[in-house]
């Protein structure tokens, strides 16, 4: 399995393309559409679907583009899939920024996709819906766990004991080896963080 890491928008948001075989799935398209297509013309792999860490709209600004050119499904909490047309909640405000509601709201369970697997955890504290996704020997943790720090719980929803939580029990039980890939800034590993992350070693 492949992952690579798009950096979009004005808030440098990571969208990530995990593709195995001919299947790829597009994870937090935050903005910059035709950088994501361009990026995905030089794979081997057809989209499948649209996978959504959270709705905050640095995460979702080119999800109806995307759809939109490859006809695929969205994938969102069903704690969230409301905020994808709520300025306020999905905190794009004055310069509002909107996708139609997600065709699918995720359980908390095992998906395949093509032939891809992977796990929904819930990781809130960031937003209440926020997910991380468990792939064979990665995880993709949207804005909860960042390599040397934490995501900001000062917004709507935000909890920071609930978030602290939420990385300790779905994050930090995870093997030591596996590679961590955040919403915004590099990739990072399990065992690092708990090692060194300031918010875990006070």
């Amino acid at each position: 399995m492949e992952i690579t890491r798009i950096v979009t928008g004005n808030l440098a948001e990571n969208c990530y393309l995990v593709w195995q075989q001919n299947d790829l799935l597009i994870i937090d398209p935050g903005a910059d559409a035709q950088l994501i297509m361009d990026t995905i013309a030089t794979i081997d792999a057809t989209p499948q679907a649209i996978l959504l860490t959270h709705t905050h709209s640095d995460h979702i600004g080119a999800v109806d583009a995307i759809r939109d050119i490859y006809q695929i499904p969205v994938y969102v909490s069903p704690l969230e899939n409301s905020w994808l047309q709520d300025p306020v909640r999905n905190l794009s405000g004055a310069q509002p920024i909107t996708a139609r509601p997600a065709e699918h709201e995720f359980d908390l369970k095992t998906y395949t996709i093509g032939t891809i697997s992977f796990k929904v955890v819930a990781t809130p504290g960031h937003s209440i819906g926020s997910v991380s996704f468990i792939f064979d020997d990665f995880v993709v943790c949207g804005d909860a766990l960042f390599r040397g720090s934490i995501g900001r719980t000062d917004l709507y929803t935000g909890n920071l004991e609930q978030l602290l939580t939420s990385i300790q029990t779905q994050l930090f039980t995870l093997p030591d080896q596996f590679p961590v890939y955040p919403g915004h800034g590099d990739s990072t590993t399990i065992e690092h963080e708990k090692r060194t992350n300031p918010f875990f070693n006070r």
